[in-house]
């Protein structure tokens, strides 16, 4: 055996996992011991969900070894990884919406009679068994499209202990879950870690680390830099860990000074893609010199939402008044010349064109004005000289404006949207995710941009499904549920547990 110590029930010694340009895991060790709730945490692209890949035999290392249960083990496919007891539960669920919560959970081990018929009658027996030895309460004959995400997720758990695993991976398991929700699921972690199973939770939420793990673990730029214990422990001190360097993580800000009236929207409805109604009859107002935040599990509307607002779009009724104007069934570019900036929640399809450079991208909307443009011809020399200015302002992390886009870092891309549409005279902001999937710091310096552009008169509307970033920002919250605004409260009286069950649906 790798280590002498009986209760380690899964070892990683060395994992190294290149990819062409990225080394994603460099020399990684972990050790997991029976019944613990360990705790890896690193921001997107610290090579967290490399390293359980490689665990679960998604993919195989360049370099290391794996232990489990004593045995030196190499993982050709997740099968083998089944075998030796390790589930694991996606971020985004593998689970098939038109079958029942049985059947998905006996998928591919179907459990059969006389001439080979599936035994549904058993399989919903044994689901309903292994969900109340496991406090795991579910229906099995209940089809999973019925379901809310944070019954999918149990659904997906199931799943796993079906197989017989008793080391469980979960991957940013609260990532679309309500607060209520993340607090059910922890409470099930602690009753599966009681009956013996461990278990190793992936996450980039600090609050979420210290109220729930036994151990830490923090990687960063692939490596392993730490391991901590919750107790001993801070959100700043892990933070610091995950950057490499001190992190301010409550935005500091004064009372808003609300204005005039900036963005006014009346009984809008929204189709997405499959001509469904995905905004109902929503309605409401943002001032000059405020932040309105709209909190909600990701998924109600909020895409469709803001796509309308910012003309990709188009609604089907209502209407949207920008500084006066009408702006229901505008261009892109005509909204932008209202003097609306928008951080879009896909950087790379609706921010950035990735192939572009560094420079072209910050004037992507006024490169046909001057100073940047004369007679439709580009003036280079100006453009250059606004990227290298740019750069130094927002701190993009980059060898040369000239980079293409595509080369820059998460953090970086985002940075880069912040500076064009933030250097410019701006009346309303739309900020749609605008710190998803980057690093603490990069988060730090654009939570100070935001408000930096309130205290300045800007009318600011901040959709985001992470809670904690809409109750450290906003002046006041809208939640926002199955399309429509279910109530806006002032901050001072949004608490988690009000907003959560407003987020799911509840009257609080």
């Amino acid at each position: 055996m790798s280590n002498n110590d009986a209760s380690i029930v899964l070892e990683a010694k060395g994992i190294t996992k290149q990819f062409p340009g990225v080394l994603a895991n460099d020399r990684v060790d972990l050790t997991l011991r029976r019944g613990e709730i360990l705790a890896l945490l690193g921001e997107n692209g610290a090579g967290k969900s490399t390293l359980m890949n490689v665990l679960y035999g998604l993919y195989t290392p360049d370099a290391g070894e794996i232990w489990i249960k004593g045995e030196h083990v190499i993982l050709q496919n997740p099968g083998d990884a089944i075998a030796r007891g390790v589930g694991m539960v996606h971020q985004h669920f593998q689970l098939v919406p038109v079958m029942t919560v049985a059947e998905n959970v006996i998928l591919g081990s179907e459990i059969t009679k006389l001439g080979g018929y599936i035994d549904k009658r058993e399989a919903n027996r044994r689901v309903r068994e292994l969900s109340e030895q496991y406090g795991l309460e579910i229906d099995p004959t209940i089809e999973v499209e019925d379901l809310p995400v944070g019954l999918q997720q149990r659904v997906e758990i199931i799943k796993a202990l079906y197989r017989q695993a008793d080391i469980l991976i979960l991957d940013e398991p609260t990532a679309v879950l309500t607060p209520q929700e993340s607090n059910e699921l922890f409470r099930i972690m602690h009753d599966l870690t009681e009956k013996g199973v461990s278990i190793i939770f992936i996450t980039h939420k600090l609050k979420e680390v210290l109220a729930i793990a036994d151990r830490i673990v923090v990687l960063r730029g692939g490596r392993s830099v730490g391991a901590a214990l919750p107790s001993e422990s801070t959100e700043a001190s892990l933070a610091e860990l995950m950057v490499g360097r001190k992190v301010i993580l409550q935005v500091d800000k004064d009372e808003a000074v609300p204005g005039k009236l900036v963005l006014e929207i009346d009984g809008l409805h929204v189709q997405d893609d499959r001509k469904h109604e995905a905004v109902k009859g929503l309605s409401l107002q943002v001032y000059a010199g405020e932040i309105l935040g709209v909190a909600g599990v990701q998924g109600n509307g909020q895409r469709e939402f803001v796509e309308a607002l910012t003309g990709l779009r188009p609604s089907t009724e209502g209407k949207i008044t920008i500084m006066g104007e009408d702006a229901t069934h505008l261009t892109p570019r005509r909204i932008t010349e209202l003097d609306v900036a928008h951080i879009p929640e896909d950087r790379e399809k609706h921010g950035l064109v990735m192939p572009y450079s560094i420079a072209d991208n910050l004037v992507l909307n006024r490169y046909y004005r001057a100073p940047y443009s004369k007679n439709a011809i580009l003036d280079r020399e100006k453009i250059a000289e606004n990227g290298a200015k740019l750069v130094k302002q927002f701190d993009v992390r980059t060898p040369s404006i000239y980079t293409h886009a595509s080369s820059l870092s998460g953090g970086n891309k985002q940075k880069v949207i912040v500076a064009r549409e933030f250097s410019r005279p701006v009346k309303l902001l739309i900020a749609n995710q605008p710190t998803r999937g980057i690093d603490v710091g990069s988060i730090e310096f654009i939570h100070n941009q935001i408000v930096a552009q309130r205290d300045a008169g800007v009318a600011v509307l901040l959709v985001s499904a992470e809670l904690d970033e809409v109750l450290s920002l906003a002046d006041r919250v809208a939640v926002m549920f199955d399309g429509r605004i279910v109530k806006t409260l002032p901050i001072e009286e949004a608490t988690r547990e009000k907003i959560g069950l407003l987020m799911a649906g509840s009257e609080a």
